[in-house]
């Protein structure tokens, strides 16, 4: 030994000697910081046990390697990264074999399951749920291998379970290869019957032989609107070549003498005979989009009166239409969100007034209530009430959500209906209102404090209590949250993928003073009441699902009007964070008027009623073939008072479901309305529901999964958590639906509960120990930094918001 060799090096020489462990040249830098912080002071020996202590922390970083990488070869996609370093913290022995390392991991694996569920069927389902979750998906050799490793976790040793879980697998994808091969048949049909009606078509110059008639008189009843036009084809020089159907040309003929001035007694129309092809001429006028207003009689029976309230956050637009709906004999109030449609049900409790709730997964029915808060896709068509609130009508403009505000500002059957919004959401309300000839009045709001834009970019160390930093994705706030803690700050965090009831307890935590900084995507912009003093955005650009652009000035006011609370912080001042862009950018934005609305047309989807007519006209059981045909012929792009709203995401799930049996028009429809996420697998999840319903078999609620202690939890587990209660959101709006499929809505209630627990606990506790360890550091002794949890893989990508 060199004599001017450390202490810890003599130390590391004499016990590996002693104990026959020699490390390896690679190891020797790290175990070497090691052994020198377990020396007393002066020592240059260390204790064999201490020694192995060490040389085990050296290696456990190659062992969880060796493991995951010997899983990753077996196909053993359910081994997580938690899972191995769970299982090299538990091995203490240096000597360590990969047979003893596998050992370990089987026992931390069988741990795991037995959390999962309580029997072996339904830990195999719960994680291959998981799997599927994450866009992974087993072939029949894993899951035999899983099979084999849960009925080990339950001490099962015969092989009659994993005979059984093989034949429900093969079972399983037998009956989803069947499906999917009926329903490719069935999309072939029904796009080979839209391909002949469309090969039928006639042009213009046919039809004064069909008719009868003179040219002339066929320009006329063209100008007046008396000959339907069944396509419309665009040419190369921009005009358009009309094409129509002949059978509904030639049903036009008794209407002639009547055209021409010699009117006579006019007979019904004739309906289609059944099984014959239904021209797209006819489909529009069943559907009737282009008279949507019309689509609504119990609002149009009513003598309606509109008021509406526009005004910037803050500025007091609920108070006055909730006095008015509190003093009405009854009423309804409809909300953007489920939290909201609660505060809605809260406000009016706290005035005396009993309320009902309806949301899309959760009711609460108040004997002998009279009011009604909810959400606005719950809106109730043929109740007629006093007066009705409408909130947050600048929506209107939203590609996915746009066309459930038309249907409720056109379709609330109430006297006097308040229609609450940003100024930029008046002239389509205006238009809306000439649509359905209701008046309407005007009232324009200020805020009740000043609003201001700071004069400097703000650095992440000058946050100070009562900030909100806004970011536009998950990610981002949870790194901006991880950097912000790092610095010893109490931060709770807002953001899409969290359920209501945690948004909630984190705006309590921040308004309570327990978080001093909240951290949240421009989900605050719609809704939780926060008492901010200060918005600071992370960045003026975001992808909006389509594409990265620089924030709009409406987002700039609904955002950044989140800052400053009448009565608490009288002004509200709005900024930037350092290198993020430019308070000036701010400023202008702030002081600008309302951008421009160039699109008036208010955006409109078939309800269930029309689906159920424009069936009944085709003669058909296919959503496909509906949805098919509803956007190509019920509403033409060049309408003048209505835009079709995106319909993509309910066509996929038609498409999903069209090769099962067992379920009708109305219930196919219903599962195409449900709120699911196509990037989870949501559809694919949602197909497999619906499979079971249509064979009658119920459905089971999704579980929580393994929740493990939340100090321990790191990123993976909470997204994983967080996919969960997605899944049971979308499990509960169908149990309200169809609860005979869905029967276990306590069930499914309870782990809701549990896991917006879990999730509040795992973002409270986080901040718990960074600030006990914050403290400890001010008082000269603990770590010198947290101990380190497992890391997780970055989550997705933002997306377009539903």
């Amino acid at each position: 030994m060199d004599a001017a060799s450390s202490p810890a090096a003599r130390a590391i020489a004499a016990a590996a000697e002693e104990t026959g462990l020699t490390p390896a040249a690679r190891e020797w830098p790290r175990l070497e910081k090691l052994v020198a912080r377990a020396l007393a002071p002066g020592a240059d020996h260390v204790a064999p046990a201490d020694y192995e202590r060490c040389l085990c922390d050296v290696r456990r970083k190659d062992w969880a390697a060796q493991l995951m990488n010997a899983a990753r070869r077996a196909g053993e996609q359910w081994v997580t990264k938690p899972d191995v370093l769970e299982a090299v913290s538990r091995m203490h022995d240096p000597r360590a074999t990969a047979g003893g390392l596998r050992a370990v991991l089987d026992e931390v694996l069988a741990e795991r399951m037995r959390e999962l569920g309580d029997t072996p069927r339904a830990v195999l389902e719960a994680m291959q749920a998981d799997l599927t979750d994450a866009g992974q998906f087993l072939s029949g050799a894993q899951v035999d291998r899983l099979a084999q490793a849960v009925a080990a976790a339950f001490g099962i040793a015969d092989t009659q379970f994993e005979d059984e879980m093989l034949a429900a697998e093969r079972a399983r994808r037998e009956e989803e290869a069947r499906i999917e091969a009926r329903a490719e048949a069935r999309r072939r049909r029904e796009e080979e019957r839209l391909r002949t009606w469309e090969e039928s078509l006639v042009p213009y110059s046919a039809i004064p032989a069909i008719l009868h008639c003179s040219q002339r008189e066929v320009l006329r009843w063209l100008a007046e609107n008396r000959i339907p036009v069944a396509r419309r084809v665009p040419q190369p020089d921009g005009t358009e070549l009309f094409l129509f159907d002949p059978e509904e040309l030639r049903k036009l003929r008794r209407h002639l003498p009547e055209w021409r001035g010699r009117a006579l007694p006019v007979e019904p129309e004739p309906q289609p005979a059944t099984g014959r092809k239904v021209g797209n001429a006819v489909i529009a006028r069943i559907a009737a989009l282009d008279r949507y207003a019309a689509h609504f009689k119990t609002a149009r029976a009513l003598k309606r009166r509109i008021t509406l309230v526009t005004g910037p956050t803050n500025s007091g637009k609920s108070y006055t239409a909730l006095n008015a709906l509190a003093a009405a004999g009854s009423g309804l109030a409809l909300a953007p969100l489920r939290l909201l449609a609660h505060e809605f049900r809260e406000a009016l409790l706290s005035r005396g007034v009993p309320a009902s709730l309806a949301t899309g997964e959760e009711r609460i029915t108040l004997p002998g209530a009279r009011h009604l808060a909810a959400t606005v896709e719950m809106c109730p068509f043929h109740h007629p009430v006093d007066v009705a609130i409408i909130d947050e009508a600048q929506m209107l403009a939203d590609p996915d959500r746009g066309a459930a505000w038309t249907a409720a500002i056109m379709g609330a059957p109430a006297r006097h209906l308040y229609v609450l919004g940003a100024p930029d959401c008046a002239p389509l309300v205006r238009r809306i209102a000439e649509l359905c000839d209701d008046p309407l009045d005007e009232i324009s709001l200020e805020r009740k404090s000043p609003l201001k834009a700071a004069e400097a970019p703000v650095r992440l160390g000058e946050l100070t209590a009562g900030d909100a930093v806004i970011a536009f994705s998950r990610r981002e706030v949870l790194d901006l949250r991880a950097e912000l803690l790092a610095r010893g700050r109490r931060v709770a965090v807002v953001y899409g993928a969290l359920s209501p009831e945690v948004r909630r307890a984190e705006a309590a935590r921040f308004n309570d003073g327990d978080a001093e900084i909240l951290v949240a995507t421009d989900a605050i912009g719609m809704g939780l009441n926060l008492s901010i003093k200060r918005v600071v955005f992370s960045s003026l650009r975001k992808f909006d699902g389509r594409d990265t652009r620089d924030l709009t000035t409406q987002e700039i006011k609904q955002i950044g009007g989140r800052a400053g609370r009448y009565g608490k912080h009288e002004d509200g001042l709005v900024a930037v964070l350092a290198e993020a862009g430019s308070p000036a950018f701010i400023h202008r934005k702030l002081v600008a008027p309302p951008e421009p609305i160039l699109e008036l047309r208010p955006l409109v989807q078939p309800d269930a009623d029309i689906v159920r007519a424009v069936a009944e006209e085709m003669d058909t059981e296919s959503l496909y073939g509906v949805l098919s045909r509803i956007k190509r012929a019920v509403l033409r792009p060049d309408d003048p008072n209505y835009r079709l709203a995106d319909m993509d995401q309910a066509f996929e799930i038609a498409s999903a479901l069209e090769g099962i049996d067992g379920l009708d028009l109305t219930e196919r429809w219903t599962y195409a309305m449900c709120p699911v996420d196509e990037r989870d697998n949501g559809i694919a999840r949602l197909t497999r529901w619906a499979t079971d319903h249509a064979a009658r078999r119920t459905v089971p609620p999704p579980g929580t999964g393994r929740l493990p202690q939340p100090v321990q939890a790191g990123r993976e587990e909470l997204e994983r958590a967080e996919k969960r209660h997605k899944r049971l959101v979308a499990w509960r709006w169908l149990a309200l639906r169809f609860p005979e499929a869905y029967p276990d809505f306590a069930a499914a209630e309870a782990n809701s509960e549990t896991l917006n627990d879990w999730i509040e606990a795992v973002l409270r506790q986080q901040s718990r120990v960074r600030e006990h360890e914050r403290q400890e550091r001010r008082r000269g002794f603990g770590p010198k930094k947290a101990a380190p949890r497992p890391t997780t893989r970055k989550p997705e990508s933002p997306r377009k918001r539903r």
